[in-house]
């Protein structure tokens, strides 16, 4: 037992681990509450969509002297936006708008990158690097997930409505535009906060996995949330610490958790599908 709690207990002494589990707590949160709503609106591949397309703004950020915080929000908004204006004034749908948007976005993030004399790795900006949180990078975590946080916990209600059900959402009066474009503003957010605990490539498996993971356990949403913050906090942790230990990316160490996870509770559900079936009398 003494081995498991120095096992636990060990990074902590180092101020690099401190800032990495917090970084690590304030990201996990935020993309718990979120992935809940993604998951109900059917937004798994804007998610992705934004988090490649944010990979423009950071290198045109870098070269203008900007914070890199603003170019990738500002990227992100622009791909959400012009995703909403092709799909409008087009006959394509959705889905194939965001799959040529974000992937000519990344390309192109990609290309203005290996044209850009930096010392920033690739590999920090697609898989994250939270290991490297520096204490300014830290604070900015916090407080867009602070931020993010409130306005999510405050509109709850509304954002459920209009997630599940946007034409109710209308008729009842709800502004389903300002939802709309203030979902995508959060999820963007979100994004920029998450880059340094995930990158740009793995993201998108914070804002979806906890959210799915609730979404098969139980019907009531409120419980969706309080089970999503629950598997994102602790994935996010305890893959954060297994990274430690391992020396291999803690990014990837974090989705593993969360993608075991999923996997876990899809064998539960199938498991105690099967057993209500033996228990149901023969007719």
């Amino acid at each position: 037992m003494l081995e498991i709690w120095d096992f636990i207990v060990l990074p902590f002494s180092f101020p690099f681990m401190q800032r990495a589990i917090l970084a690590a707590l304030a990201t996990g949160f935020v993309c718990a509450l979120l992935s809940c709503f993604l998951v109900l609106k059917g937004w798994s591949l804007m998610g992705d969509a934004i988090s490649h397309a944010v990979l423009p703004g950071i290198v045109i950020a870098y070269l203008l002297g900007l914070p890199l915080i603003i170019g990738a929000f500002t990227s992100g908004i622009f791909c959400s936006v012009a995703t909403g204006y092709i799909k409008e004034n087009c006959r394509v749908k959705e889905d194939t708008v965001m799959g040529i948007v974000f992937s000519g976005m990344f390309a192109f993030g990609l290309v203005l990158f290996s044209k850009v004399d930096t010392t920033q790795h690739l590999n920090h900006i697609l898989f994250g690097n939270v290991l490297g949180t520096t204490a300014a990078e830290l604070t900015q975590i916090a407080v867009i997930s602070i931020v993010v946080s409130i306005i999510i916990i405050l509109k709850r209600r509304d954002l459920m409505l209009f997630c599940f059900d946007p034409v109710q959402a209308k008729v009842v009066g709800l502004p389903v535009k300002l939802l709309h474009y203030g979902l995508l503003s959060i999820l963007a957010l979100t994004i920029v906060a998450s880059l340094q605990a995930v990158g740009v490539i793995l993201v998108i498996a914070m804002l979806i996995a906890p959210g799915i993971t609730a979404f098969s356990l139980c019907k009531r949403f409120q419980w969706m949330l309080l089970i999503a913050i629950v598997v994102s906090v602790s994935s996010t942790v305890l893959g954060t610490i297994i990274s430690f230990y391992i020396d291999a990316a803690t990014g990837a160490c974090i989705v593993i958790l969360q993608a075991t996870l999923f996997l876990l509770t899809q064998i539960y559900s199938y498991l105690r599908l099967m057993l209500i079936r033996k228990q149901l009398p023969v007719s």
